[in-house]
Parts: structure tokens; C-alpha cells; sequence
């Protein structure tokens, strides 16, 4: 195992690199950034942990003897009420759930046309933009619904954005240099959409606890089945966060504008 003991490191950029398991002490991390780091079992001890911002999913993580993910999760709720609901429980709730996100996304949308086009292809903090998180939606959408559920192995348009840690796959698209307009990729997602509508419309107690028939080939997610609900409940999920990304950055985005 390597040993980096006394060496300055400063500005150092770790990417695809595996460091499952390593020890860190008196190690200094002001001002680091992590993007799509998986920081599972962590465990941390005699941190100082101050002016820090975290976005992710928090789950069985105590601080200072307090676990802190009921917390954040009841307060997401008080300040987005509708939140709890992209938990449903059977066909009704989810086609709720639906209904909810198709009215917060065309508000979303709405405001991102009041903006110069051009800004709609910018990035705020490093962040996907705006035109790059409806790509990323649509690939969810071809990943959980049309592979997984409907069996399609190989549903990608070519303006699918996987997610970035993702490895280079034969066959799924990653064009980051694709400058398609608002209009174009908005048809995209209407088409995706009606087929997550049809799927929900149809579902029913049985069906939902049902499990999927393994795809084979390349792509995501891996030749396995899964169950409905999982992928239904990952579609909402993807909806969700990814609004709410859009909308912080476009708070940033209005900014810009005189």
C-alpha cells in the first residue's frame, strides 16, 4: 500500500481513483471539493467540520453521537411539502406523484425560457446545465423505464447524458459537446414523459411489486432484474433532485442577467 507521509499535495486532482480503505490523518482538506465520491462506512474522528455545504443521500450518518438523517429528511419535507409524496405507496400514489412533478417541471421550464438561450448551456459551479440536466432526465428515463421495465436493450437516444462517474459504455451515448436547443431537447422529454405516464397508468398492486425480466447487452442498469417499485421510486427520485439543481441554478443564471 502506498504511503504519502509529509508530502505537500496541494491542488492535487484525483479522478477514477480508488482509495477504498485508506487511512488519513492530519490531513488537511480546506476548501477540497468531492463530486460523486462515495464515502460509505466513513468514519471520521476529531474532524473540525465548519462552513461546509453537502448534497447527497444521507443515511445512518451520526454526528457527534446524533443521527442526523431524520433530521435533514423532516425538514425537507416542512420546507417541500410535496417531497414525501415521491415515496408513494401503491398505482394511486404514484400517478400522484406524476401529476406533482409534470405541474413543478413546467413552472421550471417556464422560468428557464424568460433567460437568453445561450445561459441555458451554462454551467454554474461546475454543475450540469440546464439543457444538461433535462439530457441526464431523459437518460433516466431510458435506463429505468424502457430498459429495466419495458425491456428495451438498447433505448438511448443520441442525446442521452449518463451520469459522469460513469464508465464508457459501448453503445450509450455521452456527447457533452452537444448544443441541442431548449425546444429540441423539451421534445425529447415530452416523449420520455408520456412513456413514464403510460407505465404508471397502467400499473397495479400486483404489478407493482412485480420484478423485472433481466435485459442483456451493455448499458445501464446492469442485466438484472429489479423490482418495479425500485425503478419507478429512482425515476421519482431523479425528477425530484435534479428540479430542485435546476432551480438553485437558476437563481444563479438570473443573476447574470441585466
Amino acid at each position: 500500500m502506498a504511503e504519502f507521509i509529509g508530502t505537500d499535495m496541494r491542488g492535487s486532482r484525483f479522478e477514477r481513483v480508488d482509495l477504498s480503505g485508506a487511512q488519513l490523518r492530519a490531513v488537511d482538506l480546506a476548501g477540497a471539493t468531492f463530486r460523486g465520491v462515495d464515502l460509505n462506512g466513513a468514519v471520521m474522528r476529531g474532524v473540525e467540520l465548519a462552513n461546509v455545504d453537502i448534497h447527497g443521500e444521507i443515511l445512518n450518518v451520526t454526528v457527534n453521537g446524533v443521527d442526523i438523517g431524520p433530521l435533514v429528511d423532516a425538514e425537507l419535507n416542512r420546507r417541500y411539502p410535496d417531497r414525501a409524496k415521491m415515496r408513494p405507496a401503491d398505482p394511486a400514489g404514484f400517478r400522484e406523484a406524476w401529476d406533482i412533478l409534470g405541474q413543478l417541471w413546467e413552472q421550471t421550464v417556464e422560468r428557464a425560457r424568460r433567460l437568453p438561450p445561450e445561459l441555458l448551456h451554462e454551467s454554474v459551479d461546475g454543475e450540469w446545465s440546464f439543457i444538461e440536466t433535462l439530457r441526464h432526465l431523459v437518460f433516466a428515463t431510458d435506463s429505468w423505464i424502457r430498459r429495466a421495465i419495458l425491456g428495451d436493450p438498447s433505448p438511448w437516444d443520441p442525446l442521452d447524458l449518463p451520469w459522469d462517474e460513469m464508465p464508457d459504455t459501448p453503445g450509450v451515448p455521452r456527447d457533452r459537446g452537444a448544443r441541442p436547443s431548449l425546444d429540441a431537447v423539451l421534445e425529447l422529454r415530452r416523449d420520455r414523459m408520456s412513456t413514464v405516464r403510460q407505465v404508471i397508468e397502467g400499473l397495479t398492486d400486483s404489478s407493482l411489486d412485480d420484478r423485472t425480466e433481466p435485459v442483456e447487452g451493455p448499458g445501464w442498469p446492469p442485466a438484472r432484474s429489479f423490482p418495479v417499485r425500485e425503478c419507478l421510486l429512482c425515476i421519482l427520485n431523479e425528477e425530484w433532485e435534479h428540479r430542485l439543481y435546476a432551480e438553485r441554478d437558476l437563481d444563479a443564471l438570473e443573476s447574470r442577467c441585466p
